[in-house]
């Protein structure tokens, strides 16, 4: 095994950084690129992008979370879109890129794990209706509430909806997932979304629910 392999072997978790090889490994910055290189080469680490690393699936103690890696590829970000729907059980269909918005431009991450997809979503604060999750093995991510990833949705694709009835038809998401948002949380969002017509969309929501 790799020194760099055992070194990172004994980390919480199996996801470190150049920096971070450069405090855990003596010797020169050569000599830790040499290490880096053949450690990819012998497939016992992978390279998920400039800088950033994980151990290999058969070293890991702990499997390597893809939702914790979403920040530490491109950050500030959370979870959202496609994805965060499907965490949350809204849509059944498996989705095959790890879909997330970003305070920074749109930009997209093809890794040895999936594909990163970050996109860019005007907004005032834009950590509002993201939760903090911590899953069994500890690793941390940050993702998106049903009815925020909607708006996410809405406003990545163009769309003009109106309301519960377009979006149960367009993604076959069940109505009684529409109805359990508190309306305070439609209310908030309507504030924070600087786009009409997420505004609109989300208005409209908002007066479903309350009829």
């Amino acid at each position: 095994m790799n020194k760099l392999t055992e070194r990172f072997f004994e980390a919480p978790t199996g996801v470190f950084t150049l920096a971070d090889s450069t405090v855990a490994i003596d010797g020169s910055d050569f000599s830790r690129h040499g290490l880096i290189k053949r450690a990819i080469a012998s497939g016992e680490i992978l390279n998920i992008r400039r800088g950033l690393y994980c151990l290999a699936p058969k070293y890991q103690k702990k499997p390597v979370s893809i939702y914790s890696l979403v920040q530490r590829i491109y950050g500030p970000s959370y979870i959202s879109l496609e994805m965060a729907l499907n965490y949350h059980g809204w849509i059944p269909e498996a989705v095959y890129t790890c879909t997330c918005v970003s305070y920074r431009n749109a930009k997209e991450f093809k890794t040895p794990l999936g594909i990163f997809s970050y996109k860019h979503v005007p907004q005032r604060t834009f950590y509002f209706g993201v939760e903090r999750c911590e899953d069994e093995n500890g690793n941390v991510f940050f993702m998106a509430s049903p009815a925020k990833s909607l708006a996410d949705y809405l406003y990545i694709h163009r769309l003009n909806w109106v309301g519960m009835n377009e979006v149960e038809k367009s993604m076959r998401i069940d109505v009684q997932d529409l109805m359990s948002v508190k309306p305070q949380e439609l209310s908030s969002l309507i504030e924070n979304y600087k786009n009409g017509r997420v505004k609109r969309f989300l208005t409209s929501w908002l007066e479903d629910l309350i009829k």
